[in-house]
C-alpha cells in the first residue's frame, strides 16, 4: 500500500526550498524521500523542476509566482515585468521558451483555474499589483 502524509513545501527569503511534515512540523531533509513526493499543488517558483521559468538575465525576485495546471502539465508564471507566461511542466531545462504571453503590469499571484489545451481555453486569475 502506498504511504500517505500532508507536508508542505516552503521557499525561503533566501530562495531555498523546504519541505515540512504537516502538523508535527518536522522538517525533511532526506532529497531521495523529497524526490519520490507528488505534489497535489504546486506553486513554487524555485527547484529543479522549474529551472526553466528563468530567462536568461533574470534575477531571483524577477518570477513572482507560478502555478501547475490541474492536469500537472503546463505551468503558468508571472513576473515583475507584467508578463504572464505559460510552459510545459516541469521544465528542467534552462532558458525555456514560453509557449504563450500576456502582457500585463507588475503579477504578484497567479492561479490556474481552468486549462482545457493550449488553444481551446485558458481561464487564469490574476492578481496585480496597480
Amino acid at each position: 500500500s502506498e504511504f500517505s502524509m500532508v507536508i508542505s513545501k516552503v521557499s525561503t527569503g533566501s530562495y531555498k526550498r523546504q519541505v515540512y511534515e504537516v502538523p508535527s512540523g518536522k522538517q525533511l531533509v532526506d532529497q531521495a524521500v523529497i524526490d519520490r513526493i507528488t505534489w497535489a499543488t504546486w506553486t513554487s517558483v524555485l527547484g529543479d523542476e522549474v529551472i526553466g521559468i528563468w530567462s536568461r538575465h533574470a534575477e531571483k525576485a524577477d518570477v513572482n509566482c507560478a502555478c501547475v495546471s490541474h492536469s500537472g502539465i503546463n505551468l503558468v508564471t508571472g513576473d515583475d515585468f507584467g508578463m504572464v507566461k505559460l510552459f510545459d511542466f516541469p521544465c528542467p531545462e534552462k532558458f525555456v521558451r514560453t509557449c504563450f504571453c500576456i502582457i500585463t503590469r507588475s503579477t504578484v499571484d497567479i492561479m490556474v483555474l481552468y486549462f482545457f489545451s493550449r488553444r481551446c481555453m485558458m481561464e487564469i486569475f490574476l492578481s496585480l499589483d496597480l
